[in-house]
């Protein structure tokens, strides 16, 4: 497919990958970029933050699910909307756990925490895969090896790090996570350009 300033940079298939989501890209983007400042909020209050922690990042964990899962409406024809629907659960998930009993949830909730950051991550990953050969692609990848590692790490450090350990690593998964979708949310405004240029 070319145009009037010479080859596309992305071929129409890449169009076709994305489905509406190349469309609806600033909801992703703002998405993540709301996911990067909470990230960078939850890591000034961590320290000194322990039960209220809990409860603050099980309230963000619920938000970022319920505004995913919303966004996934928009992505009709995209091949990963399945997995962005299912991390979308599994924050939302998450998050009700911490809310239900933040009192016992401050050690037990770190041992689920780490599962769900480990299975979150291995999603990303896939994600990613599904993407390989596209602009952006290996930020998904990147991402999704990041959080298994930190869901390892949380739990080589329970039980003694478990008042801290939730507030940093979720933080960082929400800043993974968001950087994630911003890069996937421009690839996919690429793609919309070039189909625009090509017709």
């Amino acid at each position: 497919m070319t145009s009037l300033h010479g080859p596309s940079p992305l071929p129409e298939s890449s169009f076709r990958f994305y489905g509406e989501l190349a469309r609806h890209w600033k909801w992703m983007a703002g998405l993540g970029a709301l996911a990067i400042v909470l990230g960078l909020i939850g890591l000034m209050v961590t320290v000194t933050l322990t039960l209220a922690s809990v409860l603050f990042f099980g309230a963000l964990l619920i938000l970022g699910g319920i505004f995913q899962a919303l966004h996934t409406a928009k992505c009709d024809g995209w091949r990963s909307k399945a997995l962005h629907a299912t991390i979308a659960l599994l924050y939302v998930a998450a998050g009700a756990v911490v809310l239900i009993d933040p009192v016992f949830s401050s050690a037990f909730l770190t041992l689920l925490l780490a599962a769900a950051v480990f299975l979150v991550g291995a999603l990303r990953f896939a994600m990613g895969l599904q993407m390989r050969g596209r602009p952006g692609w290996g930020w998904p990848v990147f991402g999704g090896i990041l959080a298994m590692l930190l869901g390892i790490l949380i739990f080589a450090q329970w039980p003694s790090s478990a008042l801290w350990v939730i507030g940093v690593f979720i933080s960082v998964e929400l800043l993974v996570h968001g950087w994630s979708m911003i890069a996937v949310s421009l690839a996919a405004r690429e793609a919309h350009r070039s189909a625009d240029e090509g017709a």
